[in-house]
């Protein structure tokens, strides 16, 4: 065996442990929460409210911010997002302009959820005058996933072939006929995938959430009411010892809410696929 076989063999075998440890990880964390939590997830914790702070009742007030919440997000931040993925792919000249867009686009990423939540109390629950609401938690999670959905799109968009671009125009469609026709079915895929992450990112979130929608136990009436999701909830219950037995289970529920998100988002990816 040559030494190139070698390293090749080698590359091989370390890439594959990387994939299985991954997924090793994955179920070893999703068993553990399941065997602790879904002995304890039954109808009535899902349809009943909370009392004594979570210690007694089931978590459907909860599972109804957390919903609000999360649409009221991405309702905001996808079409912005891929408004701004078009544009930056399809309609701007590469420039210091643009490197300065994408590189505070990328800063924007990185920053901790905790500064996201001052901001959003300080801006949307104070100054605009929102209080603690839902609309100020998904404007603050608004802001905190568009970044992920515009660099998402904008790598799912680039990977449209510029053959596809060029054989739209040559047959007599416009820019944005193109653009729409051609350029976002061929990446909606990829797209599709930025919006299910930040879906998990706004689902998952506790620090800006607690800041900007409260943690209210009531059953929020519109989107300019506090209330409580089930991270938050799920937070409360640990950190105040509150019940070990209801932190479990809300976490079950929450990694079905993923699951059945990842699952209607794959569908729905091969559906437009065919």
């Amino acid at each position: 065996m040559t030494g190139k076989n070698l390293n090749q063999r080698i590359a091989f075998v370390l890439l594959k442990f990387a994939a299985f440890a991954t997924v090793f990880i994955l179920v070893i964390i999703i068993s553990y929460i399941l065997i602790n939590g879904f002995k304890y997830v039954s109808l009535d914790f899902l349809t009943q409210k909370s009392y004594r702070m979570g210690r007694e009742g089931g978590i459907f007030p909860f599972i109804i911010t957390t919903v609000y919440a999360t649409v009221v997000s991405i309702a905001i931040a996808a079409p912005i997002g891929v408004g701004a993925s078009i544009y930056l792919t399809e309609y701007s000249r590469e420039g210091r302009i643009i490197e300065l867009i994408r590189f505070c686009t990328e800063t924007l990423a990185g920053i901790p959820s905790i500064i996201y939540g001052l901001f959003g109390f300080v801006f949307f629950v104070i100054f605009m005058g929102l209080g603690w609401s839902i609309l100020s938690g998904g404007l603050t999670l608004a802001c905190m996933v568009l970044p992920t959905i515009v660099r998402t799109s904008e790598e799912a968009i680039k990977t449209v072939p510029v053959s596809y671009r060029e054989g739209s125009l040559a047959l007599g469609a416009t820019r944005w006929q193109t653009i729409v026709k051609v350029v976002l079915p061929s990446s909606i895929p990829g797209i599709i995938t930025g919006i299910i992450l930040s879906i998990g990112r706004a689902i998952g979130e506790t620090a800006a959430v607690i800041l900007t929608v409260g943690s209210s136990l009531s059953i929020p009436a519109s989107v300019m009411q506090p209330g409580r999701t089930m991270a938050v909830h799920l937070y409360i219950l640990t950190m105040e010892g509150l019940s070990n037995e209801k932190a479990f289970a809300t976490a079950t529920v929450l990694i079905f809410f993923v699951v059945i998100i990842n699952y209607a988002a794959n569908r729905m990816v091969g559906l437009i696929r065919r």
